[in-house]
């Protein structure tokens, strides 16, 4: 089969003829027909996440058919159109996952290639309104946006969320997810254009985080949040005390900003808040997930697709954060 196989740090995908998955017990074949890339391969590709190995076949979201499956239990799946859950081993408690969990991706080998082995448990039905590259487009980002706002955050209609960094992955998925659940959404970035373009979405307004008072232009346009949704952390999280509601819930999840700045505990205590780390998800967050997008038959945003061959040119999208939504890549032939 036809993979992207990336074989040191900062090197360039190399697409090539690799051998063919071999199936282990409980496992299933997955002919990919699109997967996305998340800001998660990109890190890998620059050598800055823990586990590094080579070569590794990337990707961890990616939809398509099953072509075959180990037990002879499992044949209800064959045929079937798939998207792929790459939260995998997450154990036995809701709250929190396992010391095995994994994601797809790394250290095993991930959906940028023809076919793809996963544990059957991962396979879930695609929704019928969405195309293959849509679907793909979903997984990891769409569940961790999921989990943060519905799981951990305890979203209600009629909230007031702010989602930090619009544009990325997990901050459009969240914009979908809250705005489908009634919520008053508002949203920073470093760009004007995705502050427009997240209002197109739904979003009520939002401002520009390099400006030096953007907390007090949000305090401008709402009285204070409910929810906030930050995947950055960095200096500007302490911002975050300046518009909080009494009993806000604060998630958080990634620090491509920085860590956690001093923080004042008084706020903290006072207005009873909750400060919640969060990531990826469970199986029954994703299996909600498609729920949710069944039932506001949600289409997720694509900011641009590729062939697989052409994944190099891909990525480099991703160098200064200029896409709006998911990267997907074509596998069909």
């Amino acid at each position: 089969m036809k993979a992207l196989v990336l074989e040191g740090i900062n090197q360039e995908f190399i697409y090539k003829n690799v051998e063919n998955p071999v199936l282990e017990t409980g496992e299933a074949l997955v002919k990919v027909k699109a997967a996305s890339f998340n800001r998660r391969d990109f890190w890998i590709k620059k050598g800055q996440y823990a586990g590094l190995k080579f070569p590794i076949i990337l990707g961890s979201d990616g939809a398509g058919i099953v072509s075959e499956v180990k037990d002879e239990t499992d044949k209800y799946w064959i045929g079937k159109e798939v998207i792929i859950n790459p939260s995998l081993l997450w154990g036995d408690h809701e709250e929190f996952q396992s010391k095995a969990f994994n994601i797809l991706g790394l250290p095993k080998d991930g959906t940028f290639a023809e076919y793809v082995k996963v544990p059957v448990s991962s396979l879930f039905e695609k929704p019928q309104h969405l195309s293959f590259s849509e679907a793909a487009a979903i997984p990891l980002a769409g569940l961790t946006a999921y989990r943060a706002l519905f799981s951990k955050a305890k979203l209600k209609k009629g909230d007031n969320v702010l989602i930090v960094g619009a544009g990325a992955g997990t901050s459009t998925f969240a914009i979908l997810w809250a705005v489908a659940a009634g919520a008053n959404v508002y949203v920073t970035s470093g760009n004007a254009d995705k502050i427009e373009a997240a209002k197109r979405l739904g979003a009520i307004d939002g401002v520009n985080y390099k400006e030096d008072d953007w907390d007090q232009q949000l305090l401008q346009k709402v009285s204070g949040f409910d929810v906030i949704i930050d995947s950055a952390l960095g200096a500007g999280f302490a911002k975050h005390f300046n518009y909080v509601n009494p009993g806000a819930r604060i998630v958080f999840f990634g620090g491509t900003a920085g860590n956690l700045p001093e923080l004042n505990g008084r706020i903290i205590f006072w207005k009873q808040l909750q400060i919640l780390g969060s990531t990826m998800g469970s199986p029954q967050d994703f299996k909600a997930m498609l729920s949710f997008i069944e039932d506001h038959k949600i289409h997720p945003i694509i900011d641009s697709a590729y062939k697989l061959e052409d994944a190099n040119d891909a990525i480099k999208l991703m160098e200064n954060s200029d896409q709006f939504g998911k990267i997907v890549l074509d596998v069909t032939e």
